[in-house]
């Protein structure tokens, strides 16, 4: 067994469990490749040029065990305090259906699922999402709305791009009311600033001030919880020809009138409260909805309805030439994912409760706030606000300090808004008990023999419930029958539960229970995040600790975990970089050179950064070419800042020339980020923030174990080297959230995500630095054997070193294309006969399919995998000699579903079970495709974006 010992001994209890080859699997596989043991193979793929001699540093703890890692968080919960949240500012108490926190958020068929890119088998999560873009579009009574944003402070930030992208001329100002969340005006001015947005605030009650914005924006209801009727500024911005862009709480729209109907062009707001705890500030769904005419601007992703081969309705994602990440750096945003898994939360929540139901919880909470208004008005405290939904700031000169104090002591924590202010925000969660608590703490005897006067919503802004009427939102309100519905949504996606998902740059891995168990505990899902620190120490004890290991095993010297995903760790990064040159009096250095190989997010996040792109050409192996990088250094030389580059390549190879390439941006005065997607080829063996690289972002979700959810919820923390820790993000509501001569806020709440950090904490607990490293050893060699097996099927396009390639691997089937018709979509589509999602398409190559099998899976479900893809380029195989008819076959039939596979009508030349059961193993346990192969151009010619009636369905 020699050097592979190591792997069976780092940890028997975790890492065993999470890396799924034994050490007799290993064998073999080495075996395979030719090599005599995994060290041998690791020296050989890995340059030694980059290699660490700091692996065991000692700052990782010896690894836990499951039971051990557990207790540990156990005891960091307990040091949590979490009080009764009065709070507000965007972060609500909610009272999440015990069907759905078990069933969704625990449930790994929806946890593990990945974005919904291979349509026929995502069937499920679309419709959950189909409901939640309903369910934003008839809140909010605009037509259109996206699948989730990240949250609401960036769910603006990407309104205010839409907005100056919708207005015609060249103008460069968005006005902001006055009255709107701290931390939203703050991630404005953090993404205005890049990009030469002028920002203006004022207090919009007393009209719009003079110029000529693109755009304006209120809140509705306000910061300061009065409830003000939008439609004087709308309509003020409409006639100087601007967009009126509307943040709204989706619980107040259920008894406000629509922001569409009021005459907004964009709304944008959290649907944090529909079902998904507070959870220390995410994750959470953001939305956005927009008129009609500026959906083919809209920010990330978007769901329709098409049909399929049959002719039957079928859900995918709409107009996916949007998607950031092929755009490149003509992108209008870097936004690639969403939070999918957050949005099925909120949407089912509204699914069960129905429109009554939300309405009901509305105005209790409505009634709550009234209750205590009143109560606060008897005693003699001003009331500023004659009109308000659920929150109330009462006047107190010289006192909040005071009455804050006396409610946190008694369980309830309050905001101070300043010296001569609180506000106290009712929710879903508040009780006649909690409201005689705050009222003592101003100094009365308590609110509940207090009877309001009524409802203070003024009349032209009250609504009927107007809105879900569709089925969906009509019909499961009972647990059995939600309960049965999301099952029947389960079992029409393909998720990691049931299949390898072999899929490059992306790591769909195991995300394992003992991992998860944590995220849905009260003690760190019931955190305000911005509740006083002293309340969080169990959940700042996880932050500080995910930031000291996470810049060990990078080798960087501090790191950020503010970004909620991988764009906004790369937009961090370069910004970043971007004020390391403004303090050095560097302000020419806008210039930031990519690679023809990187991740299409890198142009898009430079762009919105402030930079210039220019792409560096790479040669015929996939690796930048050196000597076109030292033309493009030679001729900007005064004005490069950065290059991106990702590690291993984005083609699977380590490229020999990284540590040359940091060299020669560094001696051009450019700083190197390295995009830490493929970080976990790395870990143990080479830290970028050693190897020269001045800051990375690194994707919890991939390599840290964060499951990506159906895309989304992830985590991107930005690492940097000691010269940049001073530009990382910082955030206005939470000093101790990153330095003061900071970037600003790129996500809403001060750590971002911080509720599913204890997933990435476990695992590094559970491997310890050993275990890390032995995983790496794990995804190397899987690569290499997956690539071993399928070469002498379908040739592997780039190999590193001794023809070895990293932790993926590119097939290249493109001459078969050429000869036989059959295409990667054809493979992709008929993998879903097999029982598997298929690999990555046509990225980064074109009519390619990139493979990455992890660490996780086991030597069986790598054969299986193997076989699948050998019989396909068998059946191509059949094509080519005529034995297959060009156009009807079962590559360019597939998926074929189970009701095509018993119809009457059989016209094909090849057989009903060479259709449905291809390998004789599928006969034991088959999926079967909901739907067959979708239209996608049908989809977008004929735009469908919410729930069809159930009529469409009919046969």
């Amino acid at each position: 067994m020699a050097d592979n010992e190591n792997k069976q001994t780092a940890n028997p209890r975790f890492a065993d469990r999470h890396i799924g080859t034994t050490p007799q699997e290993w064998d073999t596989m080495l075996a395979a490749i030719d090599r005599s043991g995994v060290e041998e193979l690791m020296d050989a793929a890995v340059p030694h040029t980059i290699r660490t001699d700091t692996h065991a540093s000692g700052v990782l703890p010896a690894p836990a065990t499951e039971a051990e890692a557990l207790a540990e968080l156990r005891s960091l919960a307990a040091r949590n305090q979490v009080l009764t949240s009065m709070i507000g500012r965007g972060y609500y108490d909610t009272l999440t259906p015990p069907a759905i926190r078990r069933n969704i958020l625990e449930n790994p068929s929806w946890y593990t699922a990945y974005t919904p890119y291979q349509p026929e088998i995502s069937q499920g999560r679309l419709e959950a999402l189909l409901n939640f873009q309903t369910l934003v579009s008839d809140l909010t009574g605009l037509p259109i709305a996206g699948a989730s944003l990240l949250d609401e402070a960036t769910a603006a930030a990407e309104a205010m791009t839409l907005a100056r992208r919708a207005t015609k001329g060249d103008r460069d100002t968005f006005v902001v009311d006055a009255d709107v969340f701290p931390q939203t005006l703050a991630v404005l001015r953090t993404r205005a600033e890049p990009l030469g947005i002028s920002l203006v605030t004022a207090d919009l009650s007393q009209g719009l001030p003079e110029g000529e914005p693109f755009g304006v924006l209120v809140q509705y209801p306000a910061a300061s919880g009065a409830v003000r009727d939008p439609r004087p500024v709308i309509e003020a911005a409409h006639e100087r020809g601007a967009q009126a862009v509307v943040v709204a709480d989706p619980l107040a729209l259920t008894v406000l009138r629509a922001p569409g109907e009021l005459g907004a062009d964009i709304a944008v707001g959290s649907m944090q409260r529909f079902g998904v705890p507070m959870s220390f500030g995410g994750p959470h769904a953001g939305y956005m909805a927009v008129r009609e005419g500026l959906q083919r601007q809209l920010p990330g992703r978007l769901v329709g309805v098409s049909v399929d081969a049959a002719g039957l309705p079928a859900y995918r994602l709409a107009l996916q030439t949007r998607e950031q990440h092929i755009r490149r750096e003509k992108a209008t945003s870097n936004i690639c994912t969403a939070q999918v898994l957050l949005a099925v939360m909120a949407g089912t929540y509204a699914v069960y409760h129905g429109p009554r139901g939300l309405r009901a919880i509305a105005e209790r909470v409505h009634a709550h706030a009234e209750q205590l208004a009143a109560a606060l008005r008897g005693i003699g405290v001003e009331v500023p606000h004659p009109h308000h939904f659920d929150t109330v700031q009462a006047r107190v000169p010289g006192r909040a300090d005071v009455v804050v104090a006396e409610a946190r002591a008694a369980g309830v924590n309050l905001l101070r808004v300043d010296a001569d202010t609180v506000g106290v925000s009712c929710d879903e969660a508040t009780t006649g008990e909690h409201l005689d608590t705050v009222v003592r703490a101003f100094g009365g005897a308590g609110a509940h023999d207090v009877v309001p006067e009524g409802a203070s919503i003024p009349t032209g802004l009250r609504r009927g419930i107007d809105y879900l009427t569709h089925p969906v939102f009509n019909s499961h309100h009972s647990e059995t029958s939600l309960v049965r519905y999301l099952r029947r949504l389960a079992d029409r996606d393909l998720a990691l539960d049931r299949t390898m998902i072999p899929l490059g740059s992306c790591t769909m891995k195991l995300n394992a229970a003992a991992e998860m168990e944590a995220i849905t505990w009260p003690e760190f899902a019931g955190l305000h995040p911005l509740a006083p620190l002293d309340q969080a120490e169990g959940m700042l004890r996880v932050i500080r600790d995910l930031e000291r290991w996470l810049a060990d095993v990078t080798g960087y010297a501090a790191v950020s975990l503010q970004p909620n995903a991988g764009s906004q760790g790369e937009l961090a990064g370069l910004l970043a970089i971007r004020a390391w040159h403004h303090s050095r009096g560097d302000h020419q250095r806008d210039l930031c050179l990519i690679p023809s190989s990187a991740h299409g997010t890198n142009a898009a996040s430079a762009i919105m950064a402030g930079m210039r792109v220019k792409v560096v050409a790479c040669d015929d192996n996939g690796n930048v070419d050196v000597e076109a990088l030292r033309a493009e250094l030679d001729a900007n030389r005064d004005s490069v800042a950065a290059i991106m580059v990702t590690y291993p390549s984005t083609h699977g190879v380590y490229e020999e020339s990284i540590a040359e390439v940091c060299s020669l941006v560094h001696d051009a005065g450019g700083q190197v980020y390295v995009d830490g997607a493929n970080l976990n080829a790395l870990l143990g063996y080479a830290k970028p923030g050693e190897f020269g690289a001045d800051v990375s972002h690194l994707n919890l979700h991939k390599t840290f174990c964060i499951p990506h959810g159906g895309g989304g919820p992830g985590v991107g923390p930005v690492a940097v080297r000691s010269h940049l820790a001073d530009f990382l993000p910082n955030h206005p509501g939470q000093p101790d959230a990153g330095p003061v001569t900071g970037v600003g806020p790129v996500s809403a709440a001060p750590f971002g995500s911080a509720g599913i950090l204890p997933i990435s904490w476990a695992y590094v607990r559970m491997m310890g630095a050993d275990g890390l490293r032995a995983a790496t050893q794990g995804a190397v060699l899987s690569a290499n054997y997956v690539a071993s097996r399928l070469a002498p099927h379908y040739p592997v396009l780039y190999t590193g070193a001794e023809g070895l390639v990293a932790h993926e691997c590119i097939i290249d089937v493109r001459p078969l294309t050429k000869s036989t018709g059959i295409t990667g979509e054809d493979i992709a589509k008929r993998l879903i006969d097999y029982g598997f999602h298929a690999p990555t398409m046509s990225f980064p190559v074109a009519g390619t399919l990139m493979v990455e099998p992890t660490e996780s899976e086991d030597l069986a479900e790598l054969d299986r995998f193997c076989d699948a893809m050998i019989s396909i380029r068998a059946e191509i195989e059949r094509v080519a000699a005529g034995e297959f008819d060009a156009h009807d076959n079962p590559l360019k039939n597939a998926p074929h579903t189970a009701e095509i596979v018993v119809d009457d009508e059989w016209k094909h030349a090849y057989t009903r079970a060479e259709a449905a059961y291809p390998l004789a193993s599928l006969r034991r346990d088959k999926y079967w495709s909901p739907v067959s192969r979708i239209d996608q151009a049908y989809g977008d010619r004929n735009l469908v974006c919410a729930c069809p009636p159930p009529e469409a369905f009919a046969d």
